[in-house]
């Protein structure tokens, strides 16, 4: 058993939390309390009823999200949103966000993680966001099909490809997530291939005519890694035990 604010702190820290803005909404840090201990740690992509409802069986009490409660407006506290406030209640269960510092964290962030695994070297950082870059550049020097089959596996039920780039990219881009305000700003990093989560179907043309690879992995696939890294190291560093809780979002 190990104190909430402590765990809190060390989560802060490990993140970055206060030297990353991040959009409206996004409230990274501890978002809902319990009664102050930890036992379990769990990892979910998003703060939904379905990963409250898992947590709760799983006897998790704190759980760390990548999409967190605040996205939307304040509303009445009703219906589903009554039936989520009131699962973490019951069961005790803390919730931790942590959005664009646990995409752009150079160590355990989503798009580290997505560099790691499929073995490519970090070089550089681009799509600035208040003063923080929130998308990397990897080096990758091999052939555009090689790329394709490795995202293919790692990726194998949300991965589409749009090819019209260099056959044997140099570079790549990463962006987990939404990678719509990434595509115009890829040439002018020096980069014709993005591996993002989703995009918007105006970039299919804009591919075409920029000559660009753009690889969409789903916006869920792309940010389960981030949540899983930062769960593992909370429990290592406390001595607690965690698990990851999937929803198998296909978008």
């Amino acid at each position: 058993m190990v104190s909430l604010e402590n765990i809190v702190s060390w989560c802060d820290q490990r993140v970055r939390r206060s030297a990353i803005s991040d959009f409206p909404g996004a409230y990274n840090g501890l978002q809902f309390s319990n009664n102050g201990t930890v036992t379990k740690i769990g990892a979910a992509v998003d703060a939904g009823l379905i990963p409250f409802q898992k947590a709760a069986e799983a006897q998790v009490d704190f759980l760390i999200v990548h999409h967190g409660l605040f996205w939307n407006p304040l509303c009445p506290v009703t219906g589903a949103n009554h039936q989520k406030v009131a699962q973490l209640v019951n069961n005790n269960c803390a919730v931790y966000s942590s959005h664009l510092p646990l995409d752009c964290h150079s160590e355990i962030g989503n798009n580290a993680c997505i560099a790691e695994k499929l073995g490519l070297e970090t070089i550089n950082t681009f799509l600035p966001y208040e003063g923080n870059d929130i998308g990397l550049i990897a080096r990758f020097g091999s052939s555009r099909d090689d790329l394709t089959k490795t995202l293919r596996d790692l990726f194998a039920e949300t991965f589409v490809a749009v090819e019209y780039g260099s056959t044997h990219p140099e570079k790549v881009a990463i962006l987990s997530g939404s990678g719509n305000s990434a595509v115009a700003q890829l040439k002018a990093s020096g980069v014709d291939t993005l591996i993002t989560g989703e995009l918007n179907q105006k970039h299919f043309n804009f591919a075409q005519e920029k000559n660009l690879n753009l690889y969409c992995c789903g916006h869920y696939a792309t940010e389960v890694f981030g949540v899983q890294a930062l769960a593992a190291e909370v429990a290592e560093k406390f001595q607690l035990p965690w698990i990851f809780l999937p929803t198998n979002c296909p978008l």
